[in-house]
């Protein structure tokens, strides 16, 4: 679950404020807005990479509002993937298993798993400069979920990709709903309708709940 409790933030030239949120445990949250409104921001807040004003952000009925983003227990993919140049896809499974002191065979083991679940077998030695923009997607996606997290922020996911391998990944990202409470960010309404169990808008600095119609 993820809870915002009256959280204000400052950033550039906007401000956002008095923001509430939850998100229940196992469910698909969309959050849409205009360009520049705060989405990413919020994001950021929620995994500890900013901080807020005032309020509270709750993980799974935890404070986590003072926490540093490595405990958290959050994924976060953001728009711009983050991928590290010098790492090929395995490493980048690994590498938050890594910071954890996960064990050699846990690792070795979590890596096969999230390979076949990702289909990404054939390319775990694979350098990231290689990928496709739906390859790096997944691996992405594999890093973030790597060390099991509760909660996995995505930041526009399917928004750099052609029309086949956007379907490609929304069935994935379909698959992964249940085993982690998911908020995704996008400007895409029919994504927004097949991903999401709720829709939130963020304009003019306040969060609302939206209803979408087919």
């Amino acid at each position: 679950m993820i809870e915002l409790k009256n959280v204000a933030i400052t950033a550039g030239g906007f401000q956002l404020e008095r923001i509430e949120l939850t998100v229940p445990t196992g469910a698909y949250a969309v959050l849409m807005g205009r360009t520049g409104r705060g989405k990413t921001t919020l994001l950021e807040a929620i995994c500890g990479l900013r901080k807020i004003s005032s309020g509270q952000i709750l993980i799974d009925g935890t404070d986590v509002t003072s926490w540093a983003p490595g405990d958290r227990e959050v994924g976060y993919v953001p728009q711009d993937l983050a991928l590290f140049p010098t790492l090929n896809v395995a490493e980048h499974l690994a590498f938050a298993l890594k910071l954890r002191r996960w064990g050699v065979k846990q690792i070795n083991d979590r890596i096969e798993e999230l390979a076949t679940v990702l289909g990404i077998e054939s390319l775990l030695n694979r350098g990231v400069a290689n990928l496709s923009g739906g390859e790096s997607q997944r691996v992405a996606l594999g890093r973030a979920l790597s060390f099991r997290p509760t909660v996995l922020l995505l930041d526009e996911p399917l928004s750099a990709l052609d029309e086949t391998t956007r379907g490609e990944i929304q069935t994935l990202l379909l698959r992964l709903k249940q085993s982690v409470t998911i908020l995704h960010v996008t400007h895409n309404r029919e994504e927004a309708m097949v991903l999401g169990d709720h829709h939130f808008r963020l304009d003019d600095g306040r969060l609302i709940e939206a209803v979408l119609e087919h």
